[in-house]
C-alpha cells in the first residue's frame, strides 16, 4: 500500500534537501538567520523607546460633592413687620452689613418703658440701701428693693436685644441668595428670609472606602473636575479625615479645601475626583501601545543588542495615561517596540526609526 504525502510537505522537503546539497553540506543556520532569509532578507523598520524609571502614583477615582466654605439660612429671631430690605439677590455683602430691618417702633417703646422702670427701681434701691445701713428698714424690705432693681435691669437688657434683633445683619462676608420676603410682610420668629453663602473657598466632601484610609493624610492633594467645566482641572488639599467610619458603608468622610477666587464652583456640584493614594518613586514604565495581549498573557517585543526582535512576557501594574507600569519581564534601558510590532516576528532584523518618531512616546 502506498502512503499519501501532502504535496506542500513533499516540495518543502525537496527544497530543503536541494539547498543543503548545493551549500556543500554546510552546518545548519541559526533560527534568526533562517527567519531573515525566510523573509527574503527584509529588515523591518520599527519605532522603539527605552523602558524608563519614573514616579508613579496610584490614583483612585471617587465622586464627591462641592459645598461652600460657609452657608447659612438667614432667619428672623423675632416677630415683626418688614420695613426695609437692604440687599439685592446675588449681591456680595461684607460681614455686619444690614440685610433687613423690621419696624422697630414697638421695640423702642418697650425699651423706653423698661428704662423708666429701671430708673425708678434704682432710686428705690439706693434709698433702701441707705435706710438699711441706718437700721431703719428690715432685711426683707431691702431684699425686695434689690430684687426689683435687678429684674428691671434684666428687662432693659432684653428690650435692647429685641430692638437689636429688628436689624438683621450678615454674619460673615458672602453672596446673598434668593429673597423670600417682601416689604410690609408680617413675619414670625424663624421665618426664612434669604441665604448667605461664602464662595471664596469651597469644600469637596467625599466618602473614602476603608481600604484606602491608611493611605490618605492631612495636606494631601486632590484633583477633580465638574460637569460645568469638563476640560478644566481643580486642585484641593485634604484638611479633614473623619475619626470614625460609617458602619453602614464602611467609608470615612474626607474633606478638602479648594480656592475659588472667581466663584466658578458652586455648592451642590458633583466632583469627579482623582485621589493619589500611593506613590512609587521609581517604577518601570513603557508606552501602552507596546503591549500585546495574548489571552491572559501580555507580551512585548524587545530590541536585542543585535537589533533583532525578542518576544517577552511581561507582568503589568498600574495603567497610566498612554503608559503602563511593568512589574517584571524587562529591565530599565531595554528598548520595546511601540510601532511596527504587528508585522515582525521573533528573530526579525530591525531598523529603528529616528528621534522624531519616538518623541511622542517620551512625553
Amino acid at each position: 500500500m502506498k502512503r499519501f504525502v501532502h504535496p506542500l510537505i513533499s516540495s518543502t522537503v525537496l527544497a530543503l534537501v536541494s539547498a543543503w546539497i548545493a551549500s556543500g553540506c554546510k552546518p545548519a543556520e541559526t533560527p534568526s538567520a533562517a527567519a531573515a532569509k525566510g523573509a527574503g532578507g527584509m529588515v523591518f523598520q520599527v519605532v522603539a523607546v527605552e523602558a524608563r524609571l519614573q514616579p508613579v502614583a496610584e490614583v483612585v477615582s471617587l465622586v464627591g460633592t462641592v459645598t461652600p466654605n460657609e452657608s447659612v439660612e438667614i432667619k428672623s429671631e423675632t416677630d415683626g413687620v418688614v420695613q426695609t430690605i437692604a440687599f439685592s439677590e446675588g449681591q456680595s455683602v461684607e460681614a455686619g452689613a444690614l440685610l433687613l430691618a423690621l419696624d422697630h417702633t414697638k421695640f423702642q417703646a418697650a425699651l423706653q418703658e423698661s428704662e423708666a422702670s429701671l430708673e425708678l427701681s434704682r432710686a428705690n434701691f439706693e434709698r433702701a440701701q441707705q435706710m438699711f445701713r441706718g437700721k431703719l428698714i428690715a432685711q426683707q424690705e431691702f431684699d425686695q428693693a434689690s430684687a426689683t432693681f435687678q429684674v428691671n435691669q434684666s428687662a432693659v437688657e432684653l428690650r435692647r436685644r429685641l430692638l437689636k434683633d429688628a436689624r438683621i445683619v450678615a454674619p460673615f462676608s458672602g453672596t446673598t441668595g434668593a429673597r423670600q420676603i417682601s416689604p410690609g410682610q408680617v413675619i414670625s420668629r424663624n421665618t426664612p428670609l434669604t441665604t448667605l453663602v461664602d464662595l471664596s473657598v469651597m469644600k469637596v466632601e467625599l466618602s473614602l472606602p476603608e481600604r484606602f484610609l491608611g493611605q490618605v493624610r492631612i495636606g494631601q492633594k486632590v484633583d477633580f473636575h465638574v460637569d460645568a467645566y469638563p476640560t478644566e482641572r481643580f486642585s484641593g488639599e485634604v484638611y479633614f479625615i473623619s475619626p470614625q467610619l460609617d458602619p453602614g458603608t464602611r467609608t470615612a468622610l474626607v474633606k478638602a479645601r479648594v480656592a475659588n477666587p472667581e466663584a466658578r464652583l458652586r455648592g451642590g456640584m458633583l466632583a469627579q475626583l482623582d485621589l493619589s493614594v500611593r506613590l512609587r518613586e521609581s517604577a518601570l514604565v513603557i508606552p501602552e501601545p507596546s503591549v500585546m495581549a495574548s489571552g491572559d498573557t501580555n507580551m512585548v517585543f524587545v530590541v536585542s543588542p543585535q537589533n533583532q526582535a525578542v518576544m517577552r512576557p511581561v507582568r503589568l501594574g498600574m495603567r497610566l495615561a498612554g503608559k503602563v507600569e511593568v512589574l517584571s519581564g524587562i529591565e530599565p534601558g531595554e528598548k520595546v517596540v511601540v510601532e511596527g510590532g504587528k508585522k515582525i516576528f521573533p528573530g526579525a532584523p530591525l531598523k529603528l526609526s529616528g528621534p522624531e518618531s519616538t518623541a511622542p512616546y517620551l512625553q
